[in-house]
């Protein structure tokens, strides 16, 4: 499941930018979105997560798959997913029930075990502490600590972002961009169109024919030559973000709490922290330079029935156009693949229909 063919692994990352950046009206758009229907309407031979809404199905297989360190076939017959020939299917059917009953006797019903927990990578879970590969002591002492840093709060390190792209002034002048470049995945490069309007409208083209799109309030997906679908409301959320065009001015909006959490080093780079939270959605985490105050990372969840995804995406090649500065690449990175996208040539303020963002009635042309 963790084996994706270049082309594939384009379609199926980006069709989530799809499975990918979530503001209150993306928010008010996935509460009111159709629900779907449970997995056992739509799949066969579904067992412990009957009841399950059947676009959450092929994220929690991808949660286990990572969890485990296998694929598909590790369980599953190929080509006949529903057939139960093989033992692991039914261990895992019980395992599935065991996490379950942990959390709702242990952790008054939150997901606070998943399959992770035990197994980190690993098919069977380690169960004795390792012996020690050297001389040096098991639980060396740890560093002392170093003399408390002034703190920082969430607004200052908001308003240093701000100041590092160039400041509300310069961001609120810029309404629309224009990018062209290249995904970056498996050693190969896809040629992909970006168009982006503020305060939230994107699509991305990729190789000509595969778009992902949030129109402002709802995203959608597609290839040419056939019809565009509707994203879930887990995917529509996740297209919102994303379609962020200033982030900066509208990150308080976005979260009504922002918090600082723990300073962390990137490849070297000493970075503040924010936790952002929404009601109802789970987490997000933004790491900021701390001496340039840009943002350098973010990382996202999505809910399954068995734990949450995490999504994470890493900004570079900050460029400075009309007096604003944006990555002009980054990077993101799931459990079951990676991709980078590296702008070529970008134009700020075009002037971009409405129309543009809006998902087709009949096939995409």
């Amino acid at each position: 499941m963790r084996l994706f063919h270049a082309a594939f692994a384009v379609a199926v990352i980006l069709g989530h930018a799809q499975f990918t950046t979530r503001p209150l009206h993306a928010q008010a758009h996935a509460q009111a979105a159709v629900p779907s229907k449970p997995a056992e309407e739509v799949f066969k031979n579904i067992v412990q997560l009957k009841g399950m809404p059947a676009d959450q199905l092929m994220p929690a297989m991808q949660f286990m798959s990572s969890s485990l360190g296998v694929e598909c076939a590790f369980c599953h017959v190929a080509g006949k997913m529903e057939l139960d020939d093989k033992g692991a299917k039914k261990t895992a059917r019980e395992m599935m029930a065991m996490q379950a009953a942990i959390n709702k006797e242990s952790f008054h019903g939150q997901l606070q075990v998943t399959c992770f927990s035990c197994h980190r990578g690993a098919q069977r879970p380690v169960n004795t502490p390792p012996v020690l590969d050297s001389d040096a002591p098991a639980h060396a002492a740890p560093p002392p600590m170093a003399p408390p840093a002034s703190t920082v709060t969430a607004d200052q390190i908001v308003e240093k972002y701000l100041t590092a792209l160039g400041g509300a002034d310069a961001i609120g002048k810029v309404t629309s961009r224009v990018m062209k470049g290249a995904i970056l995945v498996g050693g190969s490069e896809t040629p992909i169109e970006l168009f982006t309007k503020a305060p939230n409208k994107r699509v991305s083209i990729s190789n000509g024919q595969s778009y992902t799109a949030f129109d402002g309030a709802a995203g959608w997906m597609g290839n040419t030559g056939k019809p565009a679908r509707e994203m879930s409301a887990t995917e529509a959320d996740a297209a919102g973000l994303d379609a962020e065009f200033s982030l900066a001015l509208r990150l308080k909006e976005i979260f009504p709490q922002l918090r600082r959490g723990r300073p962390e080093t990137i490849a070297g780079v000493e970075c503040e922290t924010l936790n952002g939270s929404r009601p109802g959605r789970p987490p997000v985490r933004l790491y900021f330079d701390k001496n340039s105050g840009l943002l350098v990372r973010m990382v996202r969840y999505a809910e399954t029935p068995v734990g949450r995804n995490a999504t994470q995406i890493d900004y570079a090649d900050y460029r400075e156009m009309d007096g604003v500065k944006s990555p002009w690449r980054w990077t993101l990175s799931r459990t079951n693949g990676r991709f980078t996208i590296q702008v070529k040539e970008a134009t700020n303020n075009v002037a971009i229909e409405d129309a543009k963002f809006a998902k087709p009635d009949g096939e995409l042309k």
